[in-house]
């Protein structure tokens, strides 16, 4: 294997910073462990992300941001915020473009080695009402789209954690405490999928 130091990029939400879990319950850093027993040597990630972040707040703070001049892997995952508040699909369609547009500028313009987690169905957690799950799972579809066609456009990568999310009717300890989040059994998951797309980079 390689000696090259690879480095990561994280941009996000909640989700990426692991609200209600350790910090290394979460999957940027689950992910990296997992590389580094791979026989990769990984740099601790560098997380730019906040709770309740939504695609625009996140593209506001990178604006304002020294960050490095490139990254070897950029994971991006944003959006529930978005619809959560009930916010335009058309204004997130265009931040979105800016972000995963910055997010290739910022892998060296490597538009393959980033990649897009799809937004968590927070609708199916104890915390959404029951009225309200349908109507949650058809927006964030839609949200999920928007992101996916981008993918398309741009050429990067899209990993579906969507499905695994809806998983919590069938196992709650997919859930953190505060029965929104998620735990380490839940980005486990997530890490192991991104984990595995990187690695693929990397084998080629």
């Amino acid at each position: 294997m390689s000696k090259h130091h690879y480095s990561y990029l994280a941009l996000g939400d909640s989700y990426t910073i692991g609200e209600s879990v350790a910090l290394y319950d979460g999957f940027p850093y689950l992910t990296v462990q997992m590389l580094r027993d791979a026989g990769f040597y990984f740099t601790a990630p560098e997380i730019i992300a906040k709770t309740g972040w939504t695609s625009f707040e996140l593209a506001e703070h990178i604006l304002h941001t020294r960050l490095s001049d490139s990254y070897d892997f950029v994971s991006l995952l944003i959006g529930v915020n978005n619809q959560y508040r009930g916010l335009s699909q058309e204004e997130f369609a265009a931040d979105f473009d800016f972000l995963l547009n910055k997010s290739i500028h910022l892998s060296g313009e490597r538009p393959e080695h980033v990649f897009v987690l799809s937004i968590p169905d927070w609708g199916m957690t104890p915390f959404a009402k029951k009225s309200k799950k349908d109507s949650i799972e058809i927006e964030i579809d839609t949200f999920n789209a928007i992101c996916r066609n981008a993918v398309k456009k741009h050429g990067a990568q899209f990993i579906d954690i969507t499905e695994e999310s809806r998983q919590v009717v069938n196992d709650p300890d997919l859930l953190s405490t505060d029965q929104l989040h998620y735990s380490a059994k839940e980005h486990t998951i997530w890490a192991n999928k991104l984990a595995d797309g990187i690695k693929k980079q990397l084998r080629q």
